[in-house]
Protein backbone atom coordinates (compact mmCIF):
# COMPACT_ATOMS: atom_id res chain seq x y z
CA UNK A 1 0.00 0.00 0.00
CA UNK A 2 1.42 3.41 -0.94
CA UNK A 3 1.37 6.37 1.44
CA UNK A 4 -0.64 9.52 0.80
CA UNK A 5 2.55 11.57 0.45
CA UNK A 6 3.80 9.19 -2.24
CA UNK A 7 0.45 9.31 -4.01
CA UNK A 8 0.32 13.11 -3.97
CA UNK A 9 3.87 13.36 -5.33
CA UNK A 10 3.05 11.13 -8.29
CA UNK A 11 -0.37 12.63 -8.98
CA UNK A 12 1.23 16.07 -8.91
CA UNK A 13 3.90 14.70 -11.24
CA UNK A 14 1.22 13.58 -13.68
CA UNK A 15 -0.51 16.97 -13.66
CA UNK A 16 2.68 18.95 -14.18
CA UNK A 17 3.99 16.36 -16.64
CA UNK A 18 0.87 16.90 -18.76
CA UNK A 19 1.42 20.67 -18.77
CA UNK A 20 5.16 20.46 -19.40
CA UNK A 21 4.83 18.04 -22.32
CA UNK A 22 2.08 20.17 -23.81
CA UNK A 23 3.91 23.50 -23.53
CA UNK A 24 7.29 22.08 -24.53
CA UNK A 25 5.77 20.76 -27.76
CA UNK A 26 4.20 23.99 -29.01
CA UNK A 27 7.08 25.15 -31.26
CA UNK A 28 7.20 21.89 -33.25
CA UNK A 29 6.47 22.11 -36.95
CA UNK A 30 4.81 19.58 -39.22
CA UNK A 31 7.71 17.20 -39.75
CA UNK A 32 10.95 16.45 -37.87
CA UNK A 33 13.11 17.92 -40.62
CA UNK A 34 11.05 21.14 -40.56
CA UNK A 35 11.62 21.55 -36.83
CA UNK A 36 15.32 20.73 -37.21
CA UNK A 37 15.73 23.32 -39.97
CA UNK A 38 14.02 26.03 -37.93
CA UNK A 39 15.43 25.36 -34.47
CA UNK A 40 18.02 22.62 -34.58
CA UNK A 41 17.56 20.15 -31.71
CA UNK A 42 15.11 21.59 -29.14
CA UNK A 43 16.02 21.03 -25.49
CA UNK A 44 14.22 23.89 -23.72
CA UNK A 45 10.92 25.76 -23.71
CA UNK A 46 10.78 27.93 -26.84
CA UNK A 47 8.42 30.50 -28.28
CA UNK A 48 6.54 29.07 -31.30
CA UNK A 49 7.17 30.90 -34.58
CA UNK A 50 4.58 33.56 -35.31
CA UNK A 51 3.60 31.75 -38.51
CA UNK A 52 2.78 28.53 -36.63
CA UNK A 53 -0.71 27.42 -37.77
CA UNK A 54 -2.00 26.72 -34.24
CA UNK A 55 0.39 28.32 -31.75
CA UNK A 56 1.47 31.55 -33.40
CA UNK A 57 1.39 34.26 -30.75
CA UNK A 58 2.03 31.88 -27.85
CA UNK A 59 4.94 32.59 -25.53
CA UNK A 60 7.35 29.93 -24.31
CA UNK A 61 5.73 27.69 -21.69
CA UNK A 62 2.13 28.36 -22.75
CA UNK A 63 -0.16 25.32 -22.49
CA UNK A 64 -2.76 24.47 -25.13
CA UNK A 65 -6.22 22.91 -25.22
CA UNK A 66 -4.67 19.56 -24.23
CA UNK A 67 -4.00 20.66 -20.67
CA UNK A 68 -6.83 23.18 -20.47
CA UNK A 69 -9.36 20.43 -21.20
CA UNK A 70 -7.65 18.04 -18.80
CA UNK A 71 -7.85 20.56 -15.98
CA UNK A 72 -11.47 21.41 -16.80
CA UNK A 73 -12.38 17.74 -16.78
CA UNK A 74 -10.51 17.21 -13.50
CA UNK A 75 -12.40 20.00 -11.76
CA UNK A 76 -15.77 18.48 -12.68
CA UNK A 77 -14.64 14.98 -11.65
CA UNK A 78 -13.38 16.29 -8.30
CA UNK A 79 -16.72 18.01 -7.73
CA UNK A 80 -18.77 14.97 -8.73
CA UNK A 81 -16.33 12.35 -7.38
CA UNK A 82 -16.83 10.31 -10.55
CA UNK A 83 -16.68 10.36 -14.31
CA UNK A 84 -19.87 10.68 -16.32
CA UNK A 85 -20.99 11.48 -19.83
CA UNK A 86 -22.88 14.52 -18.62
CA UNK A 87 -20.01 15.79 -16.49
CA UNK A 88 -17.54 15.40 -19.35
CA UNK A 89 -19.84 17.27 -21.73
CA UNK A 90 -20.23 20.05 -19.17
CA UNK A 91 -16.49 20.35 -18.64
CA UNK A 92 -15.65 20.51 -22.33
CA UNK A 93 -18.43 22.96 -23.21
CA UNK A 94 -17.43 25.21 -20.30
CA UNK A 95 -13.82 25.17 -21.47
CA UNK A 96 -14.85 25.80 -25.10
CA UNK A 97 -16.90 28.82 -24.10
CA UNK A 98 -14.13 30.20 -21.91
CA UNK A 99 -11.52 30.14 -24.70
CA UNK A 100 -13.84 31.26 -27.52
CA UNK A 101 -13.61 27.90 -29.19
CA UNK A 102 -15.49 28.83 -32.35
CA UNK A 103 -12.65 31.13 -33.37
CA UNK A 104 -9.70 29.38 -31.74
CA UNK A 105 -7.03 27.98 -34.12
CA UNK A 106 -6.04 25.19 -31.73
CA UNK A 107 -9.38 23.50 -30.98
CA UNK A 108 -9.36 20.04 -32.55
CA UNK A 109 -11.83 19.21 -35.32
CA UNK A 110 -13.70 16.41 -33.54
CA UNK A 111 -14.02 18.42 -30.35
CA UNK A 112 -15.24 21.53 -32.17
CA UNK A 113 -17.84 19.57 -34.13
CA UNK A 114 -19.13 17.80 -31.02
CA UNK A 115 -19.23 20.90 -28.83
CA UNK A 116 -21.11 22.93 -31.40
CA UNK A 117 -23.63 20.09 -31.63
CA UNK A 118 -23.92 19.99 -27.83
CA UNK A 119 -24.46 23.73 -27.67
CA UNK A 120 -27.24 23.30 -30.22
CA UNK A 121 -28.99 20.77 -27.99
CA UNK A 122 -27.56 17.45 -29.17
CA UNK A 123 -27.70 14.41 -26.88
CA UNK A 124 -24.18 13.90 -25.39
CA UNK A 125 -24.62 10.17 -25.99
CA UNK A 126 -24.84 10.87 -29.74
CA UNK A 127 -22.68 13.95 -30.28
CA UNK A 128 -19.33 12.14 -30.48
CA UNK A 129 -20.12 9.33 -32.89
CA UNK A 130 -17.61 10.43 -35.55
CA UNK A 131 -14.80 11.71 -33.33
CA UNK A 132 -11.63 9.83 -34.25
CA UNK A 133 -8.89 12.31 -33.36
CA UNK A 134 -6.78 12.51 -30.22
CA UNK A 135 -8.90 15.06 -28.35
CA UNK A 136 -10.25 12.64 -25.75
CA UNK A 137 -6.89 10.97 -25.21
CA UNK A 138 -5.01 14.25 -24.70
CA UNK A 139 -7.19 15.21 -21.70
CA UNK A 140 -7.58 11.79 -20.05
CA UNK A 141 -4.47 11.63 -17.89
CA UNK A 142 -6.54 13.07 -15.03
CA UNK A 143 -8.83 10.03 -15.21
CA UNK A 144 -5.79 7.82 -14.77
CA UNK A 145 -4.62 9.89 -11.81
CA UNK A 146 -8.03 9.70 -10.16
CA UNK A 147 -7.81 5.90 -10.51
CA UNK A 148 -4.21 5.60 -9.34
CA UNK A 149 -2.98 1.98 -9.23
CA UNK A 150 -6.21 0.68 -10.80
CA UNK A 151 -5.51 0.52 -14.53
CA UNK A 152 -8.65 -1.48 -15.29
CA UNK A 153 -10.98 1.08 -13.68
CA UNK A 154 -9.03 3.91 -15.31
CA UNK A 155 -9.60 2.42 -18.75
CA UNK A 156 -13.29 1.90 -18.07
CA UNK A 157 -13.76 5.46 -16.82
CA UNK A 158 -11.78 6.80 -19.76
CA UNK A 159 -14.19 5.15 -22.18
CA UNK A 160 -17.05 7.06 -20.53
CA UNK A 161 -15.30 10.39 -21.11
CA UNK A 162 -15.01 9.67 -24.83
CA UNK A 163 -18.75 9.47 -25.44
CA UNK A 164 -19.65 13.16 -25.87
CA UNK A 165 -16.83 13.98 -28.32
CA UNK A 166 -14.82 10.94 -29.49
CA UNK A 167 -17.01 7.86 -29.36
CA UNK A 168 -15.40 5.82 -32.13
CA UNK A 169 -13.71 2.52 -31.39
CA UNK A 170 -10.22 3.78 -32.24
CA UNK A 171 -10.51 6.89 -30.07
CA UNK A 172 -11.99 4.92 -27.16
CA UNK A 173 -9.25 2.28 -27.32
CA UNK A 174 -6.54 4.94 -27.53
CA UNK A 175 -7.99 7.05 -24.72
CA UNK A 176 -8.39 4.04 -22.44
CA UNK A 177 -4.77 3.11 -23.10
CA UNK A 178 -3.48 6.49 -21.91
CA UNK A 179 -5.60 6.50 -18.75
CA UNK A 180 -4.60 2.94 -17.85
CA UNK A 181 -0.92 3.71 -18.39
CA UNK A 182 -1.11 6.76 -16.12
CA UNK A 183 -2.89 4.77 -13.40
CA UNK A 184 -0.28 2.02 -13.56
CA UNK A 185 2.56 4.54 -13.61
CA UNK A 186 1.63 5.85 -10.15
CA UNK A 187 2.14 2.44 -8.51
CA UNK A 188 5.27 2.24 -6.36
CA UNK A 189 6.41 -1.08 -7.81
CA UNK A 190 5.68 -0.25 -11.44
CA UNK A 191 8.14 -0.49 -14.33
CA UNK A 192 8.28 1.05 -17.79
CA UNK A 193 7.22 -2.28 -19.31
CA UNK A 194 4.33 -2.67 -16.85
CA UNK A 195 3.05 0.79 -17.72
CA UNK A 196 3.15 0.02 -21.43
CA UNK A 197 1.47 -3.35 -20.92
CA UNK A 198 -1.33 -1.68 -18.96
CA UNK A 199 -1.96 0.60 -21.91
CA UNK A 200 -1.94 -2.25 -24.41
CA UNK A 201 -4.33 -4.31 -22.25
CA UNK A 202 -6.76 -1.40 -21.97
CA UNK A 203 -6.66 -0.79 -25.72
CA UNK A 204 -7.46 -4.46 -26.35
CA UNK A 205 -10.30 -4.44 -23.81
CA UNK A 206 -11.94 -1.35 -25.30
CA UNK A 207 -11.04 -1.84 -28.96
CA UNK A 208 -14.66 -2.36 -30.03
CA UNK A 209 -16.30 0.17 -27.74
CA UNK A 210 -17.87 3.14 -29.49
CA UNK A 211 -18.88 3.40 -33.12
CA UNK A 212 -17.08 1.28 -35.73
CA UNK A 213 -14.57 3.43 -37.59
CA UNK A 214 -11.70 3.44 -40.10
CA UNK A 215 -8.58 2.93 -38.01
CA UNK A 216 -5.72 0.60 -37.15
CA UNK A 217 -5.66 -1.67 -34.11
CA UNK A 218 -4.37 0.69 -31.42
CA UNK A 219 -2.91 -2.07 -29.22
CA UNK A 220 -0.84 -3.47 -32.09
CA UNK A 221 0.37 0.01 -33.03
CA UNK A 222 1.46 0.67 -29.45
CA UNK A 223 3.51 -2.53 -29.56
CA UNK A 224 5.03 -1.50 -32.90
CA UNK A 225 5.85 1.99 -31.60
CA UNK A 226 7.57 0.59 -28.52
CA UNK A 227 9.59 -1.81 -30.68
CA UNK A 228 10.81 1.14 -32.76
CA UNK A 229 11.60 3.11 -29.61
CA UNK A 230 13.68 0.29 -28.11
CA UNK A 231 15.77 -0.34 -31.25
CA UNK A 232 19.04 0.99 -29.88
CA UNK A 233 20.89 0.04 -33.07
CA UNK A 234 19.31 3.15 -34.58
CA UNK A 235 20.05 6.68 -33.44
CA UNK A 236 17.54 8.73 -31.46
CA UNK A 237 16.83 10.92 -34.50
CA UNK A 238 16.31 7.86 -36.70
CA UNK A 239 13.90 6.34 -34.19
CA UNK A 240 11.92 9.58 -33.96
CA UNK A 241 11.69 9.69 -37.75
CA UNK A 242 10.55 6.06 -37.80
CA UNK A 243 7.86 6.79 -35.24
CA UNK A 244 6.68 9.74 -37.31
CA UNK A 245 6.69 7.87 -40.64
CA UNK A 246 5.55 4.39 -39.60
CA UNK A 247 3.31 5.07 -36.58
CA UNK A 248 2.30 8.66 -37.28
CA UNK A 249 2.54 12.10 -35.78
CA UNK A 250 -0.85 13.49 -36.78
CA UNK A 251 -4.19 14.19 -35.15
CA UNK A 252 -5.69 10.69 -35.39
CA UNK A 253 -5.98 8.87 -32.07
CA UNK A 254 -4.64 5.72 -33.72
CA UNK A 255 -1.43 7.61 -34.61
CA UNK A 256 -0.79 10.01 -31.76
CA UNK A 257 -1.38 7.64 -28.85
CA UNK A 258 0.87 4.81 -30.08
CA UNK A 259 3.58 7.38 -30.85
CA UNK A 260 3.18 8.78 -27.33
CA UNK A 261 3.84 5.31 -25.94
CA UNK A 262 6.96 5.09 -28.10
CA UNK A 263 8.15 8.46 -26.82
CA UNK A 264 7.48 7.40 -23.22
CA UNK A 265 9.48 4.20 -23.75
CA UNK A 266 12.40 6.17 -25.19
CA UNK A 267 12.27 8.69 -22.34
CA UNK A 268 12.53 6.02 -19.66
CA UNK A 269 10.23 7.85 -17.27
CA UNK A 270 12.28 11.07 -17.24
CA UNK A 271 9.94 14.07 -17.62
CA UNK A 272 12.22 16.51 -19.39
CA UNK A 273 13.84 13.91 -21.64
CA UNK A 274 10.39 12.68 -22.69
CA UNK A 275 9.26 16.24 -23.46
CA UNK A 276 12.42 16.80 -25.49
CA UNK A 277 11.84 13.68 -27.56
CA UNK A 278 8.21 14.60 -28.25
CA UNK A 279 8.93 18.09 -29.55
CA UNK A 280 11.75 16.88 -31.78
CA UNK A 281 9.54 14.17 -33.27
CA UNK A 282 7.32 17.07 -34.39
CA UNK A 283 3.83 16.80 -35.89
CA UNK A 284 1.16 17.14 -33.19
CA UNK A 285 3.96 17.29 -30.65
CA UNK A 286 2.11 19.25 -27.97
CA UNK A 287 -0.55 16.52 -27.75
CA UNK A 288 1.87 13.61 -28.05
CA UNK A 289 4.05 15.32 -25.46
CA UNK A 290 1.13 16.00 -23.12
CA UNK A 291 0.21 12.30 -23.10
CA UNK A 292 3.73 10.87 -22.95
CA UNK A 293 4.99 13.28 -20.30
CA UNK A 294 1.85 12.89 -18.17
CA UNK A 295 2.70 9.20 -17.97
CA UNK A 296 6.37 9.98 -17.25
CA UNK A 297 5.41 12.47 -14.53
CA UNK A 298 3.07 10.00 -12.89
CA UNK A 299 5.86 7.43 -13.03
CA UNK A 300 8.73 9.53 -11.68
CA UNK A 301 6.85 11.97 -9.43
CA UNK A 302 6.75 15.73 -8.96
CA UNK A 303 9.85 15.70 -6.79
CA UNK A 304 11.93 14.60 -9.81
CA UNK A 305 10.78 17.49 -12.03
CA UNK A 306 13.22 20.44 -12.23
CA UNK A 307 11.99 23.47 -10.28
CA UNK A 308 12.69 25.69 -13.31
CA UNK A 309 10.17 23.76 -15.43
CA UNK A 310 7.51 23.94 -12.72
CA UNK A 311 8.11 27.68 -12.32
CA UNK A 312 7.79 28.21 -16.08
CA UNK A 313 4.44 26.43 -16.20
CA UNK A 314 3.00 28.17 -13.17
CA UNK A 315 4.24 31.63 -14.15
CA UNK A 316 3.05 31.57 -17.75
CA UNK A 317 -0.23 29.79 -17.02
CA UNK A 318 -1.09 31.52 -13.75
CA UNK A 319 -4.85 31.29 -14.38
CA UNK A 320 -4.73 27.53 -13.77
CA UNK A 321 -4.43 26.18 -10.21
CA UNK A 322 -2.42 23.08 -11.07
CA UNK A 323 -1.43 22.26 -7.49
CA UNK A 324 -4.97 22.64 -6.19
CA UNK A 325 -6.33 20.39 -8.94
CA UNK A 326 -3.60 17.81 -8.28
CA UNK A 327 -4.47 17.82 -4.57
CA UNK A 328 -8.14 17.26 -5.40
CA UNK A 329 -7.28 14.35 -7.69
CA UNK A 330 -4.96 12.84 -5.08
CA UNK A 331 -7.65 13.05 -2.40
CA UNK A 332 -10.14 11.37 -4.72
CA UNK A 333 -7.60 8.68 -5.64
CA UNK A 334 -6.83 8.10 -1.94
CA UNK A 335 -10.52 7.62 -1.19
CA UNK A 336 -10.81 5.09 -4.01
CA UNK A 337 -7.72 3.22 -2.91
CA UNK A 338 -9.14 2.88 0.60
CA UNK A 339 -12.71 1.93 -0.26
Amino acid sequence: MITYDYLLDHVMGGVFGQAIGDAFGTPALLRPEDTQKKFGWINSFLTPPIEHPAHGGFCAGHITDDTEQAMSLAMVMIRDKKTSVEGTAEAIVNWFNAVGGENSPYVGPSTKKAVIALKNGADPYNSGKTGDTNGSAMRVSVVGLMNACNAGKAGDDAAITCIPTHNTHSAVAATSAVAAAVAQAVCADSTIDAVIEAGISAAKKHMWDGEPWFASDVSRKISAAVAIAKDEYRSVKQRLMDLYDFIGGGFLASEAVPSAFGIFAMGGGDVMKTAELAVNMSGDADTIGAMAVAVAGAFSGFSKIPESAVKMIETVNHDWAFRTIACGLAELAWERLNE
